[in-house]
């Protein structure tokens, strides 16, 4: 094997072992709750019975505490409750703001884009006092209008993110067409615009979901105890008694992150194949004989 050859081959297996590794750092302590959360026991931590692996040791008995709790269940339904208002709130509000953004006649885009993305990159602590205190003067506070439009406040930014960068490669000759062929705006929208862009609204709607989904700290400013989510049920269980339910509510939430990972792969993948694939197939002229 010549030495070029040989040093490109230990060069990829280093490669592919850093990389191995750094996926360990990162996913283990993931993995490790998953099994926990099937423990017949009170305890976060392994039993001798399931490092022998014996079937009495492993239980779904916390699985069954979360469906048969009505204050699970209740936070459950208000985080869907909150996260699909939320998210429907911000693709609406993100996608406006997109289309704006996509306008070069707009002055002062870099200051506007800036100004729609701040929430995301302001600790969520802040953003959440000062929600608090702007709601609190609207009467908004402890009520689910106030969790929606925060929640809408976090989301709207990742769907402005991904609709920009999808009208980032839009074709603005299609606003001619349409309207040379007598369609009015809303019309050019619902039916040119919107079916090319629907991957990053898409996209951007499974962010904000997942943004207002995961959030704790603002339903602790927000939220009372008719509006506990998900996040604020595992924190107060936490804080005021520990038990393997909240490993069972983890592990399902991994779920739900894997199913989040894989839709937006999908909607990448799919976003990509629309921009490779024309809408209609180049004709090309036949050649005149010599």
């Amino acid at each position: 094997m010549a030495p070029g050859r040989a040093w490109g081959r230990a060069g990829r297996i280093a490669y592919l072992i850093w990389c191995g590794g750094v996926f360990v750092f990162l996913i283990a302590p993931l993995v490790v709750i998953v099994p926990l959360s099937f423990n017949a026991e009170p305890y976060f931590t392994f039993t001798e019975g399931m490092l022998r692996l014996d079937p009495d040791a492993y239980s779904l008995r916390w699985y069954r505490t979360v469906v048969g709790d009505q204050t699970w269940s209740q936070a459950l339904l208000n985080s869907l409750f909150i996260g699909l208002s939320a998210t429907a709130l911000a693709t609406v509000l993100g996608t406006l703001a997109a289309l704006g953004l996509s306008s070069p006649a707009l002055p002062g885009r870099a200051v506007i884009s800036g100004l729609l993305i701040s929430p995301m990159v302001t600790p969520v602590i802040i953003s959440a006092a000062g929600m608090f205190f702007f709601y609190s003067n609207l009467g908004l506070s402890y009520t689910y209008s106030g969790l929606i439009l925060a929640h809408a406040t976090l989301g709207t930014p990742f769907v402005v993110i991904t609709v920009t960068a999808t009208l980032s490669g839009f074709d603005t000759s299609l606003y001619r067409a349409a309207a040379s062929l007598g369609a009015g705006p809303l019309r050019t929208f619902r039916r040119v615009v919107l079916p090319l862009i629907a991957p990053g609204v898409i996209s951007g709607a499974v962010f904000a979901f997942a943004t207002s989904f995961d959030e704790v700290v603002t339903v602790l400013f927000m939220g009372g105890l008719e509006q506990r989510t998900v996040p604020r049920q595992m924190w107060t269980g936490i804080r005021e008694q520990i038990s393997p339910a909240i490993l069972a509510v983890a592990s399902l939430l991994i779920v739900f992150s894997l199913l989040f990972l894989l839709t937006v792969e999908w909607l990448r993948r799919r976003a990509g194949e629309r921009r490779l694939s024309p809408d209609t197939p180049r004709r090309v002229p036949p050649r005149r004989p010599s």
